[in-house]
């Protein structure tokens, strides 16, 4: 009832990103459909079949991905100070997450049963003159098991995705017990603070260490030692502590940490002077890309195979390899993204370019990845009209709606997830209207963001696809 009301509530551009999800999941769960009349029959040919609902993984996994994205900038599933009092938490806010979303795509399946059943004429008559009968096996009666898990497969995959893209996680995770640590010649304790150079020699500096009971010896403190005189005042570094009978100030120099030095640290806490994490994943990007490459590249000159039940292994295998290609652009793409930040502020760069390259810094990570899968799915669509043969190749229907589904899908999560960035920026935006930026400047930063990514993006996505339909273009 929750996750009704808040449904029900949502603004309009929140409905309609729940109703792209809909329509998803409508063509998908027909294009299922349609895979299951196919086999229902053509009963001779099962690979053919069995291919037929493996290229289904692809719209699918557009689908998911796309409700994942809308899950993620809905506003009335976002944690709100004052919620966890009334039992709305963010175990219970991500559940009303993950329900919103099967309900989303069990629509859509519900429509995409009532388009199939309307096609093979079960409802009404056989419309368009019976010319869809011959895929949608109209003459047999429509198992209702079958097509009923067909049509459970997206709800179910999207909402446990939600679930678990979307679950609490503790902010303050425990740490364990802190390793020890050796120091010179074999000495041993707990302490993380390094010693600087010569400090082990110095006469007196280990007398608080004694004391202090590290290694096992002792329990006393380092003030004990301090009416000795054995320990001059300016030997060892840190700060100056009274002795114990009140005379002169004495140094501890294993609980007293050195001052730091005046310009050392800063450098390190800018944000662009900070190892990025986005750019962990592109040495691993583009190790799978050679890998996609190269499956593409060894079945490139390859033939079916008619002897494992009229299996068309060559399909497979262009299908494994556009798999693993765009596995290794989704990797590759947050690095990408920083790089290109990187390179807005090369050289002297003036405010709009600064703002520009540290948001898409800032973002790598969550446009990235949608620039990824845009990437794959543009490569791919490429690489298929260079391979085609003839000037106007003929497309099928559920060739054309499983490539619209697919291209929309993506389109629609890249502009989800800017949608998201922009939500995740709104207090910064806001903080510098209020300190005099103009808008026109912020405008003017998005829009050279959006022609930095197409500059370096396209020609990476021509030369991807290119590499992939080499082989089987010679």
């Amino acid at each position: 009832m929750l996750a009704l009301r808040l449904t029900h509530a949502a603004r309009p551009a929140v409905q309609l990103r729940r109703l792209l999800v809909a329509a998803a999941s409508a063509g998908t769960g027909f294009l299922l459909l349609s895979a299951l009349g196919y086999a229902m029959s053509h009963p001779e040919t099962p690979g053919a079949a069995a291919l037929r609902l493996a290229w289904c993984v692809v719209p699918v996994a557009a689908a998911v991905h796309l409700a994942l994205a809308v899950a993620r900038t809905d506003p009335g599933t976002r944690p709100r100070p004052g919620l966890s009092a009334v039992g709305l938490g963010p175990a219970r806010l991500m559940a009303v997450s993950a329900l919103t979303t099967a309900l989303s795509c069990t629509l859509g399946s519900l429509l995409a049963l009532l388009l199939f059943l309307h096609l093979r004429g079960d409802l009404t008559g056989l419309p368009f003159y019976g010319t869809a009968a011959d895929f949608l096996a109209a003459d047999q009666s429509l198992p209702v098991p079958a097509a009923l898990t067909l049509l459970t497969l997206l709800p179910a995959i999207a909402s446990a995705t939600v679930a678990l893209a979307l679950r609490p996680r503790d902010p303050h995770p425990t740490t364990g017990r802190p390793a020890r640590t050796f120091g010179r010649f074999g000495a041993y304790g707990h302490s993380p603070r390094k010693e600087t150079f010569g400090a082990y020699g110095r006469f007196g500096a280990r007398l608080g260490m004694r004391g202090s009971g590290t290694g096992g010896r002792g329990s006393g403190t380092a003030s004990g030692k301090a009416d000795d005189g054995a320990q001059p005042a300016g030997d060892a570094p840190g700060r100056r502590t009274a002795g114990a009978d009140g005379g002169a100030p004495v140094l501890n120099a294993v609980t007293d940490p050195e001052p730091p030095a005046p310009d050392t640290g800063w450098a390190a806490a800018l944000p662009g002077n900070r190892p990025s994490r986005a750019a962990a994943g592109l040495p691993w990007g583009v190790a799978t890309l050679a890998a996609g490459l190269a499956v593409q590249a060894y079945t490139g000159g390859s033939a079916a195979v008619p002897a494992l039940a009229d299996l068309p292994v060559d399909a497979v295998a262009v299908l494994v390899g556009w798999i693993i290609i765009a596995v290794g652009l989704v990797l590759a793409s947050p690095g990408l993204t920083d790089l290109c930040g990187r390179l807005l502020q090369a050289g002297r760069p003036g405010a709009l370019r600064l703002l520009a390259g540290r948001v898409l810094m800032a973002e790598a990570t969550r446009l990235g990845r949608p620039l990824g899968v845009l990437c794959a799915v543009a490569s791919a669509g490429y690489a298929m009209a260079v391979l085609y043969e003839g000037p106007a190749p003929a497309f099928g229907p559920l060739t054309t709606l499983g490539a619209l589904l697919v291209t929309g899908c993506t389109v629609a999560t890249l502009l989800t997830a800017a949608v998201e960035a922009r939500q995740s920026r709104a207090d910064t935006t806001a903080a510098l209207l209020r300190l005099g930026a103009p808008a026109a400047m912020l405008r003017s930063a998005a829009a050279l963001r959006a022609a930095a990514l197409l500059a370096l993006f396209g020609p990476f996505t021509l030369v991807i696809a290119d590499l992939a339909a080499l082989p089987r273009a010679h």
